[in-house]
């Protein structure tokens, strides 16, 4: 059990918690949310001792052995396979008693590491590691390689590999999806799911945290509130408690008004003083109850573009990938597509495959090898690269970055423009340099919304931002009427952005037929497919996982698999039809609103407005109507979809 007991921290002159308590029991699955800078870093900093609280305690049992990702890699020469075993401390302990009772010749000492080694699985080591290295993205090869070989991305997979290769009872994840795509993450996923320890998670991942923890945590106003729920659930419950929380507020703030009311009316009547004087009594003893102080939470749209070009973009032939001194280098040697406008695709596939080179293609930054690349005529991209934030100039400020875009406009549109994506005041005027990656995000976000584009081409925009931020992306491109195309490992961004999947793999394009789930079964099965063959087995069909189950099961999954994705197939046009519905709906509602309110007013029955009021009477009439057809329309699909499950 972890028992958090009124603890006290804090850094420098801010204070991270004020006598803040919450208790932990042995194998539960732990989301750690709150804003940026709430303190969610440095309780996982007090749980490994690395901080001593000002006051209070955390205490665990001492014999827990805690595996955390090491955030800085050593530039060494040794291979990515023992820099990973390293992570079984126990393990390498074990194996430097058997190499000192070999060197002293003491025989019995060196069976008795030897018996040890075979307890702690010793002998199957290494294939548990390379399992771990393949399922985080690495190919067979690149499991010899030496460490100082790696990218900062990769050298940090290797960081979370060591730790997952601990045999521990608490382990520490803070942000393990930053560095992997979305391959890797529903692999860890299911390696967490199977973990038998107690699991710490911060994460900006909302489907991840959904997946993988079973208790919530929620740092606000200096204290630790736990919530027994994912992080859907938590945002429900979170949600309710604000909510009465506030009626409770707004019925005391009446009370009291009647009270003082009543006290200022009477005080001075003799025979009323009396029962004033208890009225104020009441008041002094009343606990007062706060009112909500909820974040205002950002949000963003786009702006209505000046053309809507079909198609958008024409690919014939095209050969995507790099000019070497060696030659060409072709990634997707031949790339045929037409992208029509109002297309909302997500690009699926693992690292290295593909996807961010087809995007940079796309967006004009990357020439074609071959093949011929056409625009329709007003076609305006807003492209977000995969490492966006390195085109920034860190010493010009989020005026001069706009400015740049806009030589021509008004100093004061600008800010104007810039406040909406909370750049106000002095931040609007000062250097990004000591920006947070979120904010710079934000500003790269922004650069993009005032040109105005009608195709987005978008490679991992989320990875910087905080959930809120994630929420606001979210819901802006949702409501984005041109052409996306979307890299992400963020599922629920996916899911709630795109409407069907593109396949970048082994040199090739193709559609995927499926949704997410669908392609987590395939994820899974390839990384079955890996374990078998690493375990030297023959499957007869490589795309399906190896299991104990037989045929049998096999036949199963695949059944279920196919249902879905017939399933899919007849949910996706229902769902389509009902956004568009829905849409509509909005838009006539607030035209009701609209003329509910000019009804309501006493001007709008005058003589001079006479005109005006039978025209409105007309609308209303139109509207109602077309609102009773749209109602009905929603109802009739809701039932389709209901039937199709």
């Amino acid at each position: 059990m972890i028992r958090i007991d009124n603890l006290t921290l804090q850094r420098g002159t801010k204070v991270l918690f004020d006598h803040a308590s919450a208790t932990l029991n042995p194998g539960e699955r732990v989301g750690l949310v709150g804003v940026n800078g709430s303190g969610k870093t440095s309780l996982f900093a007090l749980l490994l001792g690395e901080l001593s609280p000002d006051g209070g305690d955390i205490a665990f049992p001492p014999t827990w052995e805690t595996a955390h990702v090491a955030q800085h890699t050593p530039a060494v020469d040794r291979t990515a396979l023992d820099y990973v075993l390293d992570g079984d401390r126990r393990l390498r302990a074990i194996e430097a008693r058997m190499a000192t009772a070999s060197a002293a010749g003491d025989g019995h000492a060196e069976a008795e590491a030897h018996a040890a080694f075979a307890d702690a699985d010793g002998y199957t080591a290494p294939a548990r590691a390379e399992t771990l290295l393949l399922g985080l993205g690495f190919t067979a090869a690149q499991t010899g390689a030496p460490v100082n070989s790696f990218s900062g991305g990769w050298r940090m997979r290797l960081n979370l590999a060591q730790a997952l290769m601990c045999p521990s009872d608490l382990l520490l994840l803070d942000e393990p999806t930053n560095h992997l795509d979305l391959d890797a993450i529903v692999w860890l996923e299911d390696w967490l799911g199977r973990y038998p320890g107690t699991l710490g998670m911060i994460s900006h991942d909302r489907e991840f945290l959904d997946a993988t923890c079973t208790v919530t945590l929620h740092i606000e106003h200096q204290q630790i509130k736990r919530y027994g729920g994912n992080y859907t659930f938590f945002e429900t419950q979170r949600l309710l408690q604000m909510e009465q929380q506030q009626a409770a507020f707004t019925r005391q703030q009446k009370q009291i008004a009647h009270l003082e009311s009543f006290i200022t009316r009477f005080k001075a009547k003799a025979t009323k003083a009396r029962q004033a004087q208890s009225r104020v009594k009441a008041l002094e003893k009343m606990e007062r109850l706060a009112p909500v102080h909820a974040a205002a939470g950002f949000s963003f749209e786009f702006r209505e573009a000046d053309a809507a070009p079909n198609p958008m973009m024409v690919l014939d032939g095209v050969a995507c990938g790099y000019a070497t001194d060696a030659g060409p280098l072709p990634i997707l040697p031949h790339v045929t597509l037409s992208l029509q406008n109002g297309q909302r695709i997500g690009l699926l596939g693992a690292n290295g495959q593909g996807k961010s080179t087809f995007i940079k293609t796309l967006a004009g930054t990357l020439a074609p090898l071959a093949g011929t690349v056409r625009h329709g005529k007003g076609l305006q991209i807003g492209y977000f690269a995969q490492h966006q934030l390195e085109t920034l100039r860190e010493d010009d400020t989020p005026l001069q970055h706009l400015a740049r875009l806009a030589p021509d406009t008004r100093e004061q549109e600008l800010r104007d423009f810039l406040g909406s994506f909370n750049f106000r005041g002095d931040m609007a005027t000062a250097p990004i340099r000591p920006f947070s990656g979120g904010e710079k995000a934000r500003l790269a976000l922004a650069l993009i919304v005032w040109q105005k584009p009608n195709l987005l081409l978008l490679d991992e925009p989320t990875n910087h931002l905080d959930l809120d931020t994630r929420e606001a992306l979210t819901m802006a491109l949702a409501q984005f009427d041109g052409t996306l195309m979307l890299v992400s490992h963020d599922r629920h961004l996916l899911r709630a952005t795109t409407d069907q999947f593109l396949l970048v793999g082994d040199g090739k394009l193709q559609a995927f037929d499926g949704d997410l789930d669908d392609y987590r079964d395939y994820l899974l099965q390839q990384a079955a497919a890996k374990r078998a063959a690493l375990a030297g087995l023959r499957t007869p069909d490589s795309t399906s996982p190896a299991t104990d189950a037989g045929p049998s099961r096999k036949e199963a999954r695949r059944a279920e698999a196919e249902e879905r994705q017939r399933l899919a197939q007849l949910r996706k046009p229902l769902e389509k039809d009902l956004a568009t519905v829905e849409k509509n709906m909005a838009a006539l509602q607030a035209d009701k609103a609209e003329i509910d309110a000019f009804m309501a007013d006493e001007s709008s029955y005058a003589e001079a407005n006479k005109a005006h009021l039978l025209e409105m009477l007309r609308r209303q009439a139109e509207v109602t109507e077309a609102l009773d057809t749209l109602e009905m329309r929603w109802l009739e699909l809701q039932e389709q979809l209901e039937q199709i499950g």
